[in-house]
């Protein structure tokens, strides 16, 4: 088994544009913070110095979790989706027989997910329940 992350060229190219903002835009800001509250004197008991200084250890953090996690990655080209089986990037449209709904659904990795969007991650019960499966097959999926 891979231990590889499934994700499309843009969903990437989002990820990374979040890494380059975290870097270029927020961390700096947030340094400038902390050398603002080093000016308020005693560091043993400034709040504000305490509190610049924890947001930047969260930043960083967030920041090496998210290019750990790039290292991850493993680009899927939807070019070459079979059409006659669900898989990662397929656009299925399911019938809720129960409620007698349509809805259509792309399936991605977990990183693109939106439900606003219909975009459901291919490790989610829906997503896990249609892989593999060919059009008109009948599903049953306990969510």
């Amino acid at each position: 088994m891979s231990n590889k992350i499934p994700i499309t060229k843009e969903g990437l190219k989002k990820l990374q544009e979040k890494l380059e903002y975290l870097k270029t835009e927020v961390r700096p800001k947030a340094e400038k913070r902390l050398g603002e509250a080093k000016e308020f004197g005693d560091l043993s008991e400034n709040a504000e110095f305490n509190a610049a200084r924890e947001e930047l250890w969260n930043l960083d953090r967030r920041i090496a979790e998210l290019q750990a996690h790039l290292s991850c990655v493993d680009i899927v080209s939807t070019k070459h989706i079979n059409p006659d089986e669900v898989s990662f990037g397929a656009r299925v449209k399911v019938k809720d027989k129960s409620l007698g709904e349509d809805e259509e659904y792309t399936l991605v990795g977990e990183d693109e997910s939106n439900l606003q969007e219909n975009r459901i991650a291919i490790t989610t019960p829906i997503g896990q329940g249609l892989l593999g499966h060919k059009v008109g097959d009948v599903v049953k999926i306990k969510v």
